[in-house]
């Protein structure tokens, strides 16, 4: 079967690279708005859900890789910044603090309608940043469209001062290891 990684992201590309299975990207139109009453998880698995569902209408044939992140701070969604002020506004709230990140993923298998689905959390605290400390690493790195405003595989790892969770690469967006045992299950080994 044809693997499909339904996103636009260069660093879920890259980290899917990493398994040496050959795949196709499609990005998929999809709202990533959260619900109404939606808690961060929910609104992670439901759009990993919807992105891997939307590229398998048009591709019977494929396996597709469906992936979403919500960060949280005390169980708010703080999402993609997009604008300097409002990636400044976010690591000013987590300066010192825990952020959970929400790294849903999930594998649709289009011909069979079998999904599974999966949200991997990890946790980041970060440093006592100063606002001159922010303000030169947005100026930096421009990490304005990553769930919390900072990239750990970039210079955002100085923001940090621990990472914990099971699989490092949830945080970057894409949970290779679940998506291993989830390849398996559909008669993908990757080794």
């Amino acid at each position: 079967m044809k693997l499909i990684l339904a996103s636009s992201s260069v660093y879920r590309r890259e980290l899917l690279g990493r398994l040496g299975l050959p795949f196709d990207v499609v990005v998929p139109d999809v709202d990533e708005s959260p619900l109404s009453g939606e808690v961060p998880e929910q609104t992670a698995l439901r759009l990993a859900q919807a992105k891997a569902r939307k590229v398998g209408q048009d591709h019977s044939d494929a396996l597709v890789i469906g992936c979403d992140q919500v960060a949280t701070l005390d169980g708010a969604q703080l999402g993609k910044p997009l604008t300097h002020e409002n990636a400044v506004r976010q690591l000013a709230l987590m300066r010192g603090r825990c952020v959970l990140f929400h790294s849903a993923l999930c594998l649709y298998n289009a011909a069979t309608e079998h999904m599974q689905a999966e949200d991997v959390v990890y946790e980041v605290k970060f440093r006592p940043l100063t606002d001159a400390q922010i303000e030169n690493y947005l100026r930096l790195e421009q990490p304005y469209h990553c769930a919390g405003s900072a990239k750990s595989e970039g210079l955002g790892i100085a923001l940090m001062e621990y990472m914990r969770g099971d699989d490092p690469n949830a945080l970057i967006g894409l949970p290779l290891i679940a998506l291993v045992s989830m390849l398996r299950n559909e008669g993908v080994a990757v080794i």
